[in-house]
């Protein structure tokens, strides 16, 4: 099967490398940057510490530092105002995610106008104003992937947006901003970019371009990401999870997620989980459901991550791959939606619109086993806890 592969421009990988954007922006032309971030970022310096290397070059910006974890409508409509507010030639994100996604959606509305809903998948995602993506956390991968995630404000929806439009032209890949992560944030994170490769690997879009780079991410974070939860000053494992995460999103926004992270955007929606976390809690379940579409994919994946040996059987290798998913989650403290505090009753009477929602963003269709919308439902309940 043939396969469209779409990178930023610029990566720019390693201890430091943040230090680089006036450097970046001459080098792409950009005169008057708006940096997108949310006030965790003013706080901890790291605003003050790419402003200094702007000001430094006689570098013009400006900065809109409301973000807000989980990004909605609201948040982005006040961006777009600020950036009409004044010239800015590009977007500069520095934060997770969220100000990642942020700074796509502001991009894509100064420049086209409309609503976000305008552009939610299956719409495509023209270009808009340039963005160079800082991540500062090791998971999402946004910064090297086609894609955003929205919620509306007044419907709670989680719109999932892809296109050319929403890949960042450049990313400034430091892993030294994750140092200061807390616990929750780099476990939730880091399974995130799991579910990212592992997705990647066994998708009906998987090509021969992503699979060395999703295996190389199964990896990295099989061997890094409990290192790196317990000890926040383990540079190695730090670096390998940041290095990690841009490699799943480069796998996944090329070959697209699948089961998990349709069924994970609704619960995240519906119940303000953080999506690493509701990613990681359907994990292990809708693993076991699809193994039988892709049964060698997953062994490969078992063996790659150290979870069975080269000498296992297919057999062994997939008990093996799903002893080691759930004993990963619960090393990490992944809690079940009934241990997260959820309400039985409001979980159960939302599955209904959980699993049309799941549906709908398309993702459960790239899955090796294409679920109908009873085993999403069944599955859900599985999950519970």
């Amino acid at each position: 099967m043939d396969a469209a592969i779409y990178l930023p421009k610029i990566l720019k990988i390693g201890a430091g490398s943040s230090k680089r954007l006036a450097q970046l922006c001459i080098e792409l032309g950009f005169k008057k940057p708006l940096i997108v971030t949310d006030p965790a970022m003013v706080e901890l310096g790291y605003l003050k510490r790419i402003t200094t290397d702007l000001s430094d070059s006689n570098i013009a910006f400006g900065v809109f530092a409301d973000c807000v974890p989980d990004p909605t409508t609201t948040a982005v409509n006040e961006g777009v105002i600020y950036c009409k507010s004044d010239d800015y030639d590009c977007l500069v994100a520095l934060g997770g995610g969220s100000a990642i996604d942020t700074a796509k959606a502001i991009a894509i509305l100064a420049r086209h106008g409309g609503e976000i809903k305008d552009f939610k998948a299956p719409n495509p995602v023209p270009e808009g104003l340039p963005v160079i993506a800082i991540p500062t956390t090791a998971g999402t991968g946004s910064e090297a992937t086609r894609v955003m995630v929205i919620t509306d404000t007044h419907s709670q929806e989680k719109m999932m947006c892809l296109g050319i439009g929403a890949l960042p032209v450049a990313a400034l890949v430091d892993y030294e901003f994750t140092l200061t992560m807390p616990y929750r944030l780099t476990a939730d994170t880091g399974l995130d970019s799991l579910c990212h490769a592992l997705e990647a690997y066994v998708s009906k879009k998987a090509n021969a371009f992503t699979d060395p780079i999703a295996l190389a991410c199964m990896k990295n974070i099989a061997q890094n990401l409990p290192l790196a939860c317990e000890d926040p000053n383990n540079l190695k494992a730090k670096e390998a999870m940041m290095l990690a995460a841009t490699q799943g999103g480069m796998a996944f926004s090329n070959a697209s997620v699948t089961l998990i992270h349709g069924m994970s955007r609704p619960i995240g929606a519906a119940f303000h989980v953080p999506h690493g976390m509701s990613n990681a809690m359907l994990l292990p379940v809708v693993t076991e459901y699809s193994i039988p579409g892709a049964k060698v994919r997953y062994v490969e994946a078992a063996k790659v991550m150290g979870m069975a040996c080269i000498s296992d059987s297919d057999d062994q290798a997939i008990g093996k791959l799903l002893d080691g998913l759930y004993q990963l989650c619960e090393d990490l403290k992944v809690p079940s939606p009934k241990d997260y505090g959820i309400d039985k009753d409001d979980y159960f009477n939302a599955l209904d619109l959980m699993a049309d929602q799941a549906l709908a963003s398309g993702s459960p269709n790239n899955n090796p086993v294409v679920p109908s919308k009873a085993d999403i439902i069944r599955l859900y309940e599985k999950v519970w806890g």
